[in-house]
């Protein structure tokens, strides 16, 4: 999803992505197996991911006094519900993150993700990227496809697994269902994580084949708390079996928090 040039599209061919991305494949599954409850219906997410800017300082300045006010104050016309966003530390091998923030707009269905989008206030936020942006990003269309819950309103840390298109989508997803999920679920105690968040893309902001396939994200108190249950046996356990299905490979991350 790494691209040298920073994906900025009207909010007429957005709201067009989100038509061509909105109804499910014949190989999506209904839903997760990642928790017993069940939502009302799937939300719909705009994920935009950051690659790492040429002056992480300027980014910052301009992104927590001009943009991410902007957004705030055009919240109430585009709808959103929540927006969570995150700040990455490293990879989950110490290493360079893949991507240096991500920011996830949430709405309560895709409908509502559309009409959003197509308001002046999403124009004015989407134009406002390049005056920042410098490294670029990808902005996508997601769903969730577990009960997204909610979250709790306190900064935390967040391990984000990012997928890339498997080679077989049917068998990516049967596995993924039967057998790495009920893994994590059965780890969640010793892991320590409060909450997990699945969801799958469904295009990019200008209609095409989203850049990514799938995404994970494990919510903890702390970042300490997330480092803890990055040491367990049981958290082993769930990143060894990434091989054994996840075969587009994968960016894993861990972030935290930021308001």
């Amino acid at each position: 999803m790494r691209r040298s040039t920073w994906l900025l599209v009207p909010a007429s061919i957005f709201a067009t992505a989100c038509n061509t991305g909105g109804d499910r494949s014949a190989d999506t599954p209904a839903a997760d197996t990642a928790t017993a409850a069940a939502s009302a219906g799937p939300a719909a997410i705009v994920t935009v991911l950051y690659n790492a800017p040429k002056n992480a300082a300027s980014f910052e300045k301009y992104y927590q006094e001009t943009h991410l006010p902007l957004v705030v104050a055009n919240q109430g016309e585009i709808g959103f519900k929540r927006a969570d966003l995150t700040k990455f530390e490293s990879a989950l091998d110490g290493k360079k993150p893949a991507f240096y923030r991500q920011a996830e707009l949430y709405f309560d269905s895709m409908a509502d993700l559309q009409k959003g989008v197509a308001t002046a206030g999403f124009k004015k936020v989407a134009d406002d990227l390049g005056n920042f942006a410098s490294g670029g990003l990808i902005g996508m269309v997601a769903t969730t496809t577990n009960d997204h819950g909610t979250a709790t309103g306190e900064p935390g840390a967040i391990v984000t697994v990012i997928y890339k298109a498997p080679k077989d989508t049917v068998a990516f997803e049967k596995y993924y269902a039967e057998t790495h999920l009920p893994l994590v679920v059965k780890s969640q105690p010793e892991i320590g994580f409060t909450r997990a968040e699945l969801t799958r893309f469904n295009a990019n902001l200008d209609g095409s084949k989203p850049a990514r396939y799938r995404q994970a994200e494990l919510y903890f108190p702390s970042l300490d708390a997330a480092k803890k249950g990055l040491g367990t046996p049981a958290f082993k356990k769930v990143g060894a079996d990434l091989a054994n299905f996840a075969s587009g490979g994968l960016d894993a991350l861990i972030g935290v928090e930021t308001k």
